[in-house]
Parts: C-alpha cells; structure tokens; sequence
C-alpha cells in the first residue's frame, strides 16, 4: 500500500492533471444526466437527489470493487495507482496557485483577480493584493485538504474503491452542494455525505499543517477559531494551516454582490504574495508526515 501511495504521488508530480480526456469531466455530464432523471423520477428532490448520489457514488465504487476482485494481483495493483492518480490533485493544485501568484509578482492585479476567481467563489474583481494573495493561500491550505489528503486516507482506509467513493462524493458536493433555490433540497444528500467523508481527512490534515509548521500557534487557532468559521471541515483546516505559517487569513469577503462577515483564522501578518509558496511548502510536508504514519503504521500493524 504504501508503494502504491507514492507511485501515484510520483504519477501526479511527473504528469499532472491531464488536458483531456479526464474521467471527472465524462463524469459531470453524466451526472448531469442522472440529475435531470432524478428530479423528474422521484417525488421531492431530496429523494432523487438521495438516489441519484447512491447511482453516482456508491454503484461505481461496488462496481470498481468487483473488478478489481477479477483482475490478476499485477494488474490490480496498477489498477490501484491508476484509480488513486486520478483521484488527487497535487500537481494541479499547485499550478492554479502559481497562475494567480505569477501575475501578482509581475504587477498584474487583474490578471490575478481572473485566475483567483476561477477557484473561488467569491467576487475577486475589486480584491487588492493582499486580498488576492490570501485567496490563493486559503485554497492552497483547504484544498490541501479535499484533494490531497482526504483521497490518500480514503484509499489507506478502503483501498481504490474508498478514494473513487470520496473523489465522486466530493464532484458531486462541487455540483450540487449549494444552498440555493435550485440544490437546496436536491444536494442536500451530496453536502452531507461530502461533510461525513470529510470529516476524520479534514482533522488530520489540521494535525498534520501542525506538525509542519508552528504547532502551538496552529493548534490553539484551530481549538479557538475553527468553530467559529461555517463550514465544519473547512475551519479545522485553514485555522490550523494559517497558524502554523503564522498568518492571517479569512476576514470579509463578497459573494454574489453580499458581503459575509467571515472569522479571522491565524495569528500574524496578513497574507502576502510569499506566502503562497509557504503555503505549498507546507502542504507537502502535511503530505510527508501522513506518509510516514502510514509507513510507520504498516511495520507495526
């Protein structure tokens, strides 16, 4: 298992997301389809958005499960690095970082406001510098989360199957978990089962943003500030990443024209274009650190 885990580390640092043909772009209009059946099958949109997660989520991963019990070991361990490959996103991570921090270096602000708002969804048209810098260190630290260390554990708790469960869960929260007239009912399943997966990935990922940087510091904003902040995965997350770099982050932010009082998470300076690179630093060492208690965990188990 652990060769697995760093072959398909290796993978996504050596190719990075590829350019097309992607599995979770096909995936989207699939489940675009299973949604419009859905919403005109079943009688309240709870329902259908209820039965169409169980189609879309747990029916590929029974299904991947059953394969992989068919294939020859060498194959289902190539399988294995395959599934996981495609499931984390490191590399790209790190690209769409280095887009808004590039511009920001060189002076263009606009440029920056451009590449921050195709990640966030917040308004970035009048954002300043810092403010655009901060938005790429909160995705850097949240998405640490959702796309690196939760599908490495889902894999170390339930193999290929777990991380393809986890990877489709978290498409389908992206797509439907909004609180708006349209997916308010019907995604209501997919937030909630995204918030259940997430949940031990997220607080490990809090340890270990910890472990790699100012421990004490990231462990009292995490106990202090992540209850106040509205997303129960999301605060344990950047409250313990922006202490252990030892800023600020949060703060007031737009969205749709509506400004939201949002906590302040971290203890220092505000966010500034350097600490972007922190930012990746840190989610790597996070990376090694869960490595090593899975190597460590495997030579005593």
């Amino acid at each position: 298992m652990f060769a697995t885990l760093i072959l398909a580390l290796l993978l996504d640092r050596l190719v990075g997301e590829v350019s097309r043909g992607h599995p979770l772009v096909a995936y989207g209009d699939i489940a675009t389809r299973v949604e419009a059946w859905a919403r005109v099958r079943f009688a309240t949109p709870s329902q259908g958005g209820g039965v169409a997660w169980v189609i879309l989520v747990a029916l590929p991963a029974l299904l991947l499960m059953q394969f992989l019990s068919w294939m020859p070991g060498w194959l289902a361990v190539l399988a294995d690095i395959a599934v996981l490959y495609f499931c984390i996103g490191m590399r790209s991570l790190e690209e769409h970082a280095r887009a808004i921090q590039q511009p920001l270096l060189t002076g263009d602000l606009g440029e920056a406001r451009d590449k921050l708002s195709r990640i966030v969804s917040r308004d970035t048209a009048s954002l300043d510098a810092s403010s655009v810098a901060a938005g790429a260190v909160e995705s850097v630290l949240e998405n640490g989360s959702d796309a690196v260390i939760a599908p490495l554990f889902w894999f170390v708790v339930a193999g290929a199957p777990g991380a393809l469960a986890y990877r489709l869960a978290n498409t389908l929260d992206a797509m439907w978990g909004y609180r708006d007239e349209a997916y308010l009912h019907f995604g209501r399943s997919a937030a909630l089962m995204d918030d259940v997966l997430n949940w031990i990935p997220a607080r490990l990922c809090a340890f270990f943003y910890a472990l790699s940087g100012q421990y004490h510091r990231a462990r009292h904003c995490w106990s202090t500030q992540a209850p106040l902040w509205d997303s129960p995965n999301a605060g344990p997350v950047m409250a313990a990443g922006a202490g252990a770099l030892g800023i600020c982050l949060g703060g007031p932010a737009a969205y749709g024209g509506v400004v939201r009082e949002r906590p302040v998470l971290g203890e220092g300076a505000p966010a500034q274009v350097r600490d972007t690179d922190a930012a990746l630093r840190l989610l790597r060492r996070a990376v090694g650190v869960g490595l090593l208690f899975v190597f460590a965990a495997g030579i005593l188990l």
